[in-house]
């Protein structure tokens, strides 16, 4: 009985998930609390300060939780109700935006949990989070003309997210949904289009789950999905990434441009405050508004240079692992001699070429990554190639076109999804890294490199102006590494 008690506790999630959510909090609250004290003038920063002590609270009653949580596994093997209920609590703390714990708390009060509840749950914490960040705009001189009616439908959508969110816990089961959440669903599907993904990834879930009459299909829908949401660091980066996103659509509407672009020698080099979170460069442009518009552009170049040599990469790698060795031997050799030649120094040739701009940094990026998602491809067709579905499809006289585009190829794409997941992050370190040269996007367009080269000139006196890019980037960058290996996870049959 003990034995089993000790397995409860080893293999359950949400106590991972506990852990998870302290061990971070409390690195939070350290960082709060180490700029709090000004070292330089020798006094604290009081508004800061009251910020670490809410924080410190929370993760106090997150450490409190923890132990509880190990305490209830130990002696019952299961976590009790009561325990469940202290979660309603720790959602409070979801006012000073901390992520982890308001995720903990919503995983916490619901026992048996679907991949529908984890998608509205996140659903509702991106739009609270694009509401809050959207919002500091209301302390600048002045906001862009569409930021109260985009405010104002921002809200009426997160009203209907807490409504799919209580009829998501309450109705949506393991293998099914009631059939007249499709109407809801669909109505998801269409507000993704702030770019909010969970709203989308909730609408296809459902309509998957009422319209699919396929048990075997919802199973493995679920079981992936299942997979990823139980991976507490893949479902963050997937946050991560959908929030910047997200914010990337609804900046167009709730921040203004010239804020971002338009000298202000009135306001030079301005420390953090409401006005200016994030401070001004030395031009006076405001560090949050291009934070916030960068996050477009590393977004842009980053998916766009990974999605055309997954194209080209994959057409050619499919028709080389199909046909016969001359075909192969052509192509791949041709590649070859592309591969030959450092990804980062073809870049910098094309773009010395062509001019730096935001389209030619893309194709410069995506020319020499072309090789590396060709092999992945060719060796994922020569496998499948020898599957019985295939030889199936000759023997009744599928054309070539045909097994290779319908057969071959959609049972290739995991290690393909997989791959380009895991090297978008790399496109965005290049990305900025180009554009640190002055060999990216043009220098007046806010692009996380360009900010951080400016930045980077002020890290004696004004430090923060590297340091918000840069973890920007770091930021980013992990969030794809974390989904990455959540979906490697997820796609691969021999992981439990």
């Amino acid at each position: 009985m003990i034995s089993q008690k000790k397995h409860a506790l080893k293999v359950s999630r949400e106590y991972t998930q506990a852990n998870f959510a302290w061990i971070l909090s409390t690195i939070v609250t350290m960082i709060l609390l180490w700029n709090s004290f000004s070292f330089k003038e020798g006094n604290i920063k009081t508004s800061v300060f009251y910020v670490f002590l809410i924080y410190a609270v929370f993760t106090s009653f997150q450490l409190f939780l923890t132990w509880k949580m190990k305490r209830d596994l130990l002696k019952y093997g299961e976590i009790q109700t009561t325990t469940r209920k202290l979660g309603y609590i720790q959602l409070f703390s979801i006012a000073t935006a901390n992520i982890f714990t308001a995720a903990f708390a919503f995983n916490l009060i619901k026992k048996k949990k679907t991949p529908e509840y984890v998608f509205a749950v996140y659903m509702v914490l991106t739009q609270l989070f694009i509401l809050a960040i959207s919002s500091f705009n209301l302390f600048k001189p002045y906001v862009t003309d569409s930021f109260i009616p985009a405010m104002g439908a921002l809200m009426l959508i997160m009203v209907f997210q807490i409504i799919m969110l209580v009829l998501v816990a309450k109705y949506v089961q393991a293998g099914a949904a009631p059939s007249w959440m499709l109407i809801p669903a669909i109505l998801l599907i269409i507000t993704s289009l702030t770019g909010n993904l969970f709203n989308l990834l909730l609408g296809v879930s459902l309509i998957v789950k009422i319209r699919s009459h396929d048990q075997s299909r919802i199973i493995k829908w679920n079981t992936m999905w299942d997979k990823i949401t139980r991976n507490s660091t893949a479902i963050l980066g997937m946050f991560f990434i959908i929030l910047l996103f997200s914010l990337s659509v609804c900046s167009v509407y709730t921040f203004d441009y010239d804020m971002a672009v338009e000298n202000n020698y009135g306001a030079l080099l301005q420390k953090p405050s409401l006005e200016y979170p994030f401070g001004t460069d030395d031009f006076g442009r405001d560090l949050f508004s291009r934070i916030i518009f960068g996050a477009r552009i590393s977004l842009l170049v980053g998916f766009a240079s990974t999605l055309i040599p997954v194209v080209i990469g994959g057409f050619l790698g499919a028709l080389a692992g199909y046909y016969s060795k001359r075909a192969d031997n052509i192509i791949m050799r041709l590649l070859d001699i592309l591969y030959a030649v450092p990804g980062i120094l073809l870049a910098i040739a094309i773009i010395a070429a062509f001019g730096a701009n935001t389209l030619n940094l893309i194709l410069a990026l995506s020319v020499g990554a072309i090789p590396t998602y060709a092999r992945t491809m060719r060796a994922n067709v020569l496998m499948v190639s020898n599957y019985e579905f295939v030889e199936s499809a000759r023997a009744l006289g599928s054309s070539d076109f045909s097994i290779i585009f319908k057969q071959i190829v959609p049972n290739s794409l995991a290690p393909m999804i997989v791959k380009a997941t895991l090297t978008i992050g790399g496109a965005v370190i290049a990305t900025s890294s180009l554009s640190f040269l002055g060999l990216g996007v043009e220098p007046h367009i806010p692009e996380w490199g360009n900010i951080l080269k400016i930045g980077s000139t002020y890290l004696e006196s004004h430090s923060y102006l590297a340091i918000i890019p840069g973890l920007a980037i770091i930021g980013l960058v992990l969030s794809f590494n974390f989904l990455g290996d959540g979906l490697r996870d997820a796609l691969d049959p021999r992981m439990d």
